[in-house]
C-alpha cells in the first residue's frame, strides 16, 4: 500500500473511533446507517461510475446479504466478522450469475435487467414464507461482544462497548477496508480496463481487453458490496423483511451515488451522509415548524428531491465534482 493511503487509513481509523466514543446510542446508530449505504454506494460507483453500467437492482443484491446473515445467524453460532463474509461470499455468486447473464448487456437493457431483479427478489421471501418469514421478515440475532474485546474496548476508552456501538466500529471498519479496496482495485489494471470499457467499448475491444470479462469483474464486485451492505443493514435494523429492500432503496443509490458524484469514492461516502443525515434532519424541522408527524414525513422525500434537482443543475459531476471546481476556481482566480 503507498505511504500516503495508509496514512488516510490510519487517520480514518482515529477519526472513526473519536467520532464513535464521543457519541451517544442514536447517532451511533445513524453512523451505521451511513456506514452501509457508503459499501453500497461505493460498489454502485465502481459499476456506473467506472465501468459505465446502470444497474437498478443493487437493492436486491442487498437483500441477498440481508437474508443470508439473518439464516446464518438464526442456524449457526458464529462469529460476526464469518456471517459477513460468508453473506459476501452469497452475494457474490448470485452477482456473478446475474453478471454473467447479462455481460452483453450495457444501458438501458442493463438497467431493465436488474430492474426486473429488484422488483422480482422481495417477493422470494413471500413465496417461502416458511423459511425467509413471508411479509414479517426474518428477526436478526446480533451476535455476542467477544469478552476479549470489551475488554480491550474498556482497558483502552474506560467505557463498555454496547451492541449498538460494537456494530458500529464493525460498519465503518468495513467501510475503510472496502473503499480501500475499491481504491487499489481502481488505481490498478482492473480499474483501467473498467475505464477504458466506459469510454469506448468499440476501443477497448479492439486494445485486447475482453468486455463480457470486465462487465462481469465490476458487477461481482458492486455486488459483493451490496451484500456486504444489506447483511449490515440487517443487523442495524434486527430484521430482513421484503419492504426493507423495495425498488425504492436501489433508486435511492444511485441518486446517493450521482449526488456524491460518479466515479468517486469520496463522493459515495457524502451520497450515504445525505441519504442518512437530510430525512431526519427535514423531519425534525417540519416537527418544529408545527406540522403533524405525518406532514413533516412527508417533506424528507421532496427535499431530498429537491435538493437532487439543484446538484444535478448546478454542480453536473456531483458534490465532490463540484467542491472541486470551486476550489480550482478560486486556486486560479
Amino acid at each position: 500500500m503507498p505511504r500516503r493511503s495508509l496514512l488516510l487509513t490510519l487517520a480514518a481509523l482515529v477519526v472513526v473511533v473519536l467520532v464513535l466514543e464521543n457519541t451517544g446510542p442514536f447517532l451511533n446508530a445513524q453512523f451505521t446507517a451511513m456506514a452501509y449505504f457508503a459499501i453500497a454506494a461505493g460498489g454502485l460507483t465502481v459499476l456506473t461510475g467506472l465501468n459505465g453500467q446502470l444497474s437498478l437492482g443493487h437493492g436486491a443484491l442487498m437483500a441477498v446479504g440481508a437474508y443470508s446473515a439473518a439464516l446464518l445467524l438464526k442456524t449457526a453460532a458464529l462469529p460476526l466478522p464469518a456471517v459477513l463474509l460468508l453473506a459476501v461470499g452469497v452475494t457474490l455468486a448470485v452477482g456473478t450469475l446475474v453478471g454473467v447473464a447479462a455481460a452483453r448487456l450495457h444501458g438501458p437493457y442493463l438497467a431493465g435487467a436488474t430492474l426486473a431483479l429488484a422488483v422480482a427478489v422481495p417477493g422470494i421471501p413471500l413465496f417461502f414464507g416458511g423459511t425467509l418469514g413471508g411479509e414479517q421478515g426474518l428477526p436478526v440475532r446480533m451476535p455476542e461482544i467477544p469478552g476479549w474485546l470489551a475488554d480491550a474496548a474498556y482497558f483502552a476508552t474506560g467505557q463498555d462497548l454496547t451492541p449498538i456501538r460494537y456494530l458500529a466500529y464493525i460498519s465503518w471498519f468495513a467501510v475503510i477496508l472496502v473503499f480501500v479496496l475499491l481504491a487499489n482495485l481502481s488505481r490498478g489494471r482492473v480499474g483501467r480496463n473498467w475505464r477504458a470499457v466506459r469510454d469506448g467499448d468499440v476501443a477497448a475491444e479492439l486494445a485486447g481487453i475482453d468486455l463480457g470479462r470486465t462487465r462481469v469483474q465490476a458487477f461481482v464486485v458492486s455486488s459483493g458490496c451490496a451484500g456486504l451492505a444489506g447483511a449490515l443493514m440487517a443487523l442495524s435494523a434486527r430484521l430482513a423483511a421484503p419492504s426493507g429492500f423495495a425498488l425504492t432503496l436501489s433508486l435511492l443509490l444511485v441518486s446517493a451515488v450521482v449526488l456524491g458524484g460518479l466515479g468517486s469514492l469520496t463522493g459515495a461516502l457524502a451520497g450515504a451522509a445525505l441519504l442518512t443525515f437530510l430525512p431526519p434532519l427535514v423531519t425534525g424541522a417540519g416537527t418544529d415548524l408545527g406540522l403533524s408527524d405525518v406532514q413533516a414525513a412527508q417533506l424528507a422525500p421532496l427535499s431530498y428531491g429537491l435538493v437532487t434537482v439543484l446538484i444535478v443543475l448546478l454542480a453536473p459531476a456531483g458534490l465532490t465534482g463540484g467542491l472541486r471546481k470551486l476550489i480550482h476556481w478560486r486556486r486560479s482566480s
